[in-house]
């Protein structure tokens, strides 16, 4: 018989059902500016030329299947993971759309799932595609995979003088339908200046010297090299099909002044979390492991339960503010595992319970991704996928 109060759930799911996700920190991901970011990329590209929405390391932080459900209604035709788990994971939760893996799969049990998820590998040589051919041809199937060309990334791909063979050895393979041929660039993000524009030119060349020898072949072919910052910076890199990541999320990777107000991009994650505990402290007050803030007047202190492990480096600390009210409030002391701490004395109307927030808007003011990685030396695409899961994503 059911304990009184608890129906027939165990005490451990009663519980679960019980928490609030927002009772600590969370991510809030607004699905909104996800399929808006969507629709002003498509705008940009075309009719011609088709979407992909780069999903992987969980849709950067932000939750791949939200995301990838926003980007589809904002016009994207297709979706991009890193590894076969992502894959897999999109399909579980029904999503039929054509799924690219940019990742290697190297071992037989990994194409195998591949090819049974309907998900299409890279290949970056014969190897791989004999590998696909063999596994589909035992199940009657055919393998659809996508050929990846090293055009100056020097990581994967099949070198470019290869890539004409190895196309024809996959035409001659019944099993393999070769949907698409892809490079990626090294320095689209990098400033409009001799080194960046020459490296981005020489990949461009190559690609379509590739592109010019296939021109005869029967069966057309999705060629794309463009991720977010060759898709802003220069629509003769778009072809057939452009591969967006960061911008998809609200960032342009391109942040020179003659890029900064060409898309109306809208971040789409905020970080948020509650005051924990207040405290009255005297001026010389050491704040923190090591001490390495001391409080140089009377102050009052605030805890908030986010730190480290959920994402929020240590190596920001003493140099980000949280925002309450359209207010900066100062982050004090060294960020712990757990926790940080907020310099509050100038608001006194600061209670326990209250929510900050670390990055985001309020009002007229804003903290973004890039604003942390200036700050730690770091990039924003690492800021995204820095976000741990045990801070909950909540959809909004």
């Amino acid at each position: 018989m059911a304990e009184k109060g608890f129906s027939n759930l165990g005490h451990n799911q009663w519980l679960l059902t019980k928490i609030d996700p927002r009772q600590r920190a969370w991510l809030e991901v607004s699905s909104g500016a996800i399929e808006g970011n969507a629709r002003i990329l498509k705008d940009l590209i075309g009719e011609n030329c088709l979407l992909m929405a780069v999903v992987k390391a969980d849709g950067y932080g932000h939750g791949a299947e939200t995301v990838a459900r926003a980007a589809l209604l904002g016009g994207a035709s297709c979706l991009g993971v890193a590894t076969l788990q992502e894959g897999i994971e999109l399909r579980k939760s029904g999503l039929v759309c054509p799924i690219l893996l940019l990742g290697s799969l190297s071992n037989v049990d990994e194409l195998s799932s591949s090819l049974h998820w309907d998900l299409m590998p890279t290949l970056s040589g014969i190897r791989e595609a004999m590998l696909c051919h063999n596994l589909a041809e035992a199940t009657g199937k055919k393998f659809k995979v996508h050929l990846k060309i090293d055009t100056g990334m020097s990581r994967l791909g099949c070198h470019l003088n290869e890539a004409i063979q190895v196309v024809n050895a996959i035409d001659r393979l019944d099993n393999l339908s070769l949907e698409g041929i892809y490079s990626h660039l090294a320095m689209a993000d990098g400033p409009l200046e001799e080194e960046s524009k020459k490296v981005t030119f020489s990949q461009q060349k190559k690609f379509e010297s590739l592109l010019d020898c296939l021109k005869s072949r029967k069966h057309s072919l999705c060629f794309h090299l463009a991720n977010s910052a060759g898709t802003i910076r220069d629509k003769g890199l778009h072809y057939n099909m452009v591969r967006v990541g960061l911008a998809l999320y609200g960032y342009n990777p391109l942040d020179q002044a003659s890029f900064a107000n060409s898309l109306l991009l809208q971040p789409a994650m905020s970080v948020k979390a509650r005051i924990t505990l207040i405290r009255d402290v005297p001026v010389g007050t050491g704040v923190g492991y090591g001490h390495s803030f001391k409080t140089t007047r009377n102050s009052r202190l605030a805890v908030v339960g986010i730190g480290y492990a959920d994402g929020v480096s240590r190596a920001l600390s003493g140099k980000i503010s949280a925002l309450f009210k359209g207010d900066l409030l100062p982050q004090v002391g060294a960020i712990t595992m757990d926790q940080l701490v907020l310099d509050i004395t100038d608001k006194p109307e600061l209670k326990i319970g209250n929510i900050v927030t670390l990055l985001g808007c309020e009002g007229p003011k804003s903290i973004s991704a890039r604003h942390w990685s200036d700050l730690s030396g770091s990039i924003p695409w690492e800021v995204l996928c820095g976000f741990k899961h045990r801070l909950p994503r909540v959809v909004v």
